[in-house]
């Protein structure tokens, strides 16, 4: 078992376990603790001044089962590399990794170059297509709100957990970053719904009557979220 101290004592407790521990000595524990760090897959174990080697060992045995079956319940996440093709406002692109560039990202001929050492892809991407975002929402919210007689003061790009996106009654809209990753039928339902907010705060028939308007197929990319979208929730 591979393990990872943060602090005090070292603990040698190489056991035949399935997975990773993450273990801390904790001078405020009052007693041993386990739980599973969601961000880096990992189950944490705290340790008290006084405990024994041989306490931690039996005390993550006894537990095997549980961690074992909360690690396997842990939603999956996704992360940018070098070489993978993804969907970014809806075309594809390549990403790759590109050392001896000196931007942070940039994209020629349907390839994203990210410059920079590899460990720093994800974040450059995730950046990158952040700040692209905010532009081209904008210019599709305001567009789409012209067409309804509407103006969008400003578009904020989120990272929300559980909306793609809401309209607020300054008139600016927020959309979620992970959005830019979706088909473009998709991109266009979104918007189309937002803006038509501007006009309806409901969802009534008129509402969706002005979502029609401005987006004629929405019922394709609202059907595409239903059984997608949790795959774009995944990047982190």
């Amino acid at each position: 078992m591979k393990i990872t101290l943060l602090t005090g004592k070292i603990y040698n407790i190489q056991q035949a376990f399935d997975f990773p521990l993450k273990v801390i000595k904790s001078p405020r524990a009052k007693r041993l603790t386990l739980r599973i760090d969601a961000k880096e897959h990992l189950p944490v174990l705290s340790i008290p001044p006084r405990c024994t080697q041989k306490q931690a060992v039996s005390f993550v045995q006894t537990h095997q089962d549980w961690i074992i079956e909360n690690l396997k319940n842990l939603p999956r996440t996704s992360r940018f590399v070098s070489g993978q093709s993804i969907s970014l406002f809806g075309e594809q692109i390549l990403i790759r990794h590109a050392p001896e560039k000196r931007w942070g990202a940039r994209i020629e001929d349907g390839i994203l170059y990210v410059s920079g050492q590899s460990e720093f892809t994800h974040r450059r991407v995730k950046d990158f297509i952040k700040k692209q975002a905010q532009k081209i929402f904008l210019t599709l919210s305001q567009k789409a709100a012209a067409q309804i007689g509407y103006d969008v003061n400003d578009v904020i790009i989120k990272d929300t957990k559980s909306r793609w996106g809401s309209c607020s009654s300054l008139n600016n809209i927020n959309y979620n970053w992970r959005l830019a990753l979706a088909p473009q039928e998709v991109i266009d339902y979104i918007v189309a719904h937002e803006v038509s907010h501007l006009a309806h705060q409901d969802h009534s028939a008129a509402f969706w009557q002005c979502v029609a308007s401005l987006c004629p197929n929405y019922e394709t990319g609202q059907e595409w979220l239903k059984q997608h979208g949790k795959e774009l929730y995944t990047f982190e």
